[in-house]
């Protein structure tokens, strides 16, 4: 079977980011595209990588947090890089549901004033 290989237009479309979205992720070194002229071309790593990126935004996690994520690998392999997950994942998920309580309670406070307004409404002649 034939390496996949991408074109920077065939990225973009691929994962429904605009170019300068992935010309960013190249200048902050999330992406390193191999480069033939002015072309660049993204081989399975590159897609990979990009699928980890736009998962780990998905789940709230900073560039930074990925790209320190994403040099682990590189640095000292999967085990390692698994046990860092672990933790980050720990983290943001205590995060979310703190933020998903807050929408809760806002929620709450705004069903109820409109409630309430509602009621003072209907009260009126």
């Amino acid at each position: 079977m034939a390496e996949q290989i991408l074109s920077f237009k065939e990225m973009c479309a691929r994962f429904d980011v605009t170019p300068r979205t992935l010309r960013y992720y190249e200048y902050i070194e999330l992406l390193e595209p191999r480069k033939d002229g002015r072309s660049r071309l993204y081989g399975p790593r590159e897609i990979a990588r990009m699928t980890l990126i736009l998962r780990g935004r998905r789940f709230g996690f900073s560039l930074e947090d990925i790209r320190q994520w994403l040099l682990l690998y590189d640095a000292k392999g999967t085990r390692e890089q698994y046990q860092v997950w672990i933790g980050m994942a720990d983290r943001q998920l205590k995060e979310l549901e703190r933020q998903r309580d807050e929408l809760d309670a806002a929620i709450r406070d705004l069903r109820r004033l409109r409630d309430e307004t509602e009621a003072t409404l209907q009260s009126q002649p």
